[in-house]
């Protein structure tokens, strides 16, 4: 039997573990990134492990997310993470030098290497023949160290492409036709591998775009083979000494496998307010438009701009119509100029923003009231935006810029011949604004530079031998990390600050939820939150697990999880537990406190199941699948303690 390219490089890594479906595996990481929204808490992690050096082939510190510094705040985390990098052997991505994912393809990735990034949009790599893993910070930290990455192993689900996309077409719309099949929980517990004749016909860029948004898929990772094509990627980047052929066996054995006709896919486009809401461009045509914003790690690639500009050649943008364009990186930038194609952007009337990811995270860029924003990015989850209610629609590059033109959604068809653009075969390598390491002795006399919004993690104390306490908050499915730990320029620069921070969760759902949660800690008691079906979807950020951790959340029930958040979860001492009857969901309400006896024990001897009982109502059933491992994360307290150890 044949081995998918996703077994031969997960063989080669294997730490421990059989590479079967739903069983515990750890494996080497070669590669980590972190990103400023992230990475803060990563490296006071990273320290309080207590090594001198980080022990990976390769460690990047990006600052891409927070980059406004409308205070000392974001400031001070940029200097800590510059001095952080210095001092523990770390590349260091200035800000302005461009998106983690973008910089990432261009500059470090590698084909038929590991790589864990503390963003859920790692798997962008993949697209360069990497398996790439987004996960929490703390994960990375213990990457870092040398530690192995455990997960489940997924089961490997073969995407075959064939034919060829038609113009006007692009890597979004077969991103989003997927999407539109699998929705935001269908790719969980799987990774997708794509391979067929159809894969000749997408470039390295094309690739992680596709790669990119299979994280909205809620799949752990995306992945293509590494061929000639991604031979001229590296070549372009002068880094072809990094290139190696990587492709499945002929034979490959894959669990499942879902064919896409290239050639029969739209312009398509994910409508308010889900990545998998998916319609045809056609069906929302003549909608008016108020804001258009080009960007983010999906969409920012010289690629993209370089249609966006070719199209905008003989163009104006429609006078009502507010269109922004954050190059994905400087190199980007210089390359625009130096082909003569920013002055078409420059022309047509776009407004340039620094490179970084700005509006995708909710910092700027908010579109004005009850109106409607295209965007290239990754999520358009409810208030993401910085505007409640916001009406965002996903596009291609095509599209986005078809309806600036227009003033209305537009299928990018009706502007007649597709533009015919030229990839330079070399591109003009910046690396102004990536700072590499230090030797190790240098580094060992540097000073790590704390502002005053840099605070010390807190201790986690252990798991009780028994847990009582009130499930303070009931949702329902599909509840994203923006929901229980909202970003914003408001929020965002609070990262280091953990009590800070904390008073911000959950808070679009219940604005008193710190404030009762704090009440209820100080009692003595737990805290329990009920979720429905995919809880913790959408980004990596490990706050929406440690924000609730500090205010004495330490059981979340609910009828499934997101991967990366029930880790999040573990790592900080938060059981994580599933309804083993989901009909048990609807007798539970918010405010019934509840009893866990023995459940140390429980986790000591292994059990799969407990009871919880709820005053006034009896008791229900739970699933603890945990493995070993986890269980003595929770049982420490949090995987920080089981480190120090």
């Amino acid at each position: 039997m044949g081995l998918t390219l996703t077994h031969k490089i997960l063989e080669s890594h294997l730490v421990s573990g059989k590479l079967a479906p739903g069983e515990e595996i750890a494996i080497k990481i070669d590669q980590t990134l972190t990103q400023d929204a992230t990475g803060t808490m990563a490296y006071l992690e990273f320290e309080a492990i207590g090594i001198n050096r980080v022990k990976t082939e390769l460690s990047v510190s990006y600052v891409d997310h927070n980059i406004l510094q409308t205070d000392f705040k974001n400031a001070d985390d940029h200097r800590f993470l510059l001095s952080i990098a210095k001092r523990y052997g770390i590349w260091f991505s200035k800000p302005g030098n461009g998106i983690c994912h973008q910089v990432h393809l261009e500059r470090f990735a590698k084909p038929g290497k590991t790589l864990l990034g503390s963003d859920s949009h790692t798997p962008t790599a993949g697209g360069c023949g990497m398996i790439a893993i987004g996960a929490g910070g703390l994960d990375v930290a213990m990457a870092m160290a040398e530690y192995p990455f455990y997960l489940k192993m997924p089961k490997i689900v073969g995407v075959y492409l064939y034919g060829k996309l038609q113009p006007w077409v692009s890597a979004r719309d077969v991103a989003l036709y997927l999407l539109s099949k699998l929705t935001v929980k269908g790719g969980r517990n799987k990774i997708l591998e794509y391979f067929g004749p159809g894969i000749k016909t997408l470039t390295v860029p094309e690739r992680a775009t596709i790669c990119n948004l299979g994280t909205e898929t809620g799949a752990t990772t995306s992945i293509f083979p590494s061929d000639e094509l991604t031979f001229f990627w590296l070549k372009a980047q002068n880094r072809e000494e990094d290139y190696i052929e990587l492709k499945p066996d002929e034979d490959a054995q894959y669990d499942e496998i879902i064919e896409i006709d290239l050639s029969k896919i739209e312009p398509l486009c994910a409508c308010p307010s889900s990545p998998d809401n998916v319609k045809k461009v056609a069906e929302e045509a003549g909608k008016p438009v108020a804001q258009v914003i080009i960007g983010s790690c999906a969409n920012s690639s010289l690629k993209d701009l370089l249609i966006v500009s070719k199209i905008l050649e003989n163009h104006k943008v429609h006078p009502d119509v507010s269109f922004e364009i954050n190059p994905g990186s400087i190199q980007v930038l210089e390359n625009l100029v130096a082909l003569s194609a920013f002055k078409n952007l420059l022309k047509a009337g776009a407004r340039i923003h620094q490179c970084g990811c700005l509006g995708c995270i909710g910092m700027g860029q908010a579109p004005p009231t009850n109106s409607i924003s295209l965007r290239t990015f990754t999520r358009n989850f409810p208030g993401r935006s910085g505007t409640s209610p916001d009406f965002i629609y996903l596009v291609s590059p095509e599209t986005a810029t078809a309806s600036a033109i227009r003033g209305v959604i537009t299928d990018p068809r009706e502007l007649g011949d597709y533009p015919e653009i030229i990839i330079p075969e070399k591109f003009i390598i910046n690396d102004s604004m990536l700072i590499p390491p230090l030797p190790e002795e240098e580094a060992q006399k540097v000073e790590i530079i704390r502002g005053p919004n840099i605070v010390p993690l807190p201790p986690f104390d252990p798991l009780p031998e028994n847990l009582e306490g009130i499930f303070l908050l009931k949702v329902g499915d599909n509840i994203t990390t923006d929901h229980i730990m909202p970003a914003g320029a408001q929020i965002l620069p609070l990262r280091s600050n953990l009590p800070a921070i904390s008073e911000y969760v959950y808070k679009n759902l219940d604005p008193e939820f710190s404030k009762k949660a704090l009440e209820i800690k100080n009692k003595g008691l737990t805290i329990g939150i009920v979720g429905g079906e995919n809880y913790g979807q959408g980004s990596s950020r490990e706050h929406a697990a440690l924000a609730p951790r500090y205010l004495g959340v330490r059981i979340k029930l609910a009828k499934s999880f997101a991967r990366i958040h029930r880790s999040n979860l573990i790592n900080f001492g938060i059981l994580p537990l599933v309804f083993e009857k989901k009909e048990d969901y609807n007798q539970i309400e918010q405010g019934d406190v509840f009893f866990i006896k023995d459940i140390r024990k429980a986790l000591l001897e292994g059990e799969k199941k407990i009871k919880i009982i709820i005053k006034g109502k009896g008791e229900i059933s739970v699933i603890l699948d945990l493995s070993e491992r986890e269980r003595n994360s929770v049982l420490a307290g949090s995987l920080l303690n089981l480190a120090k150890k």
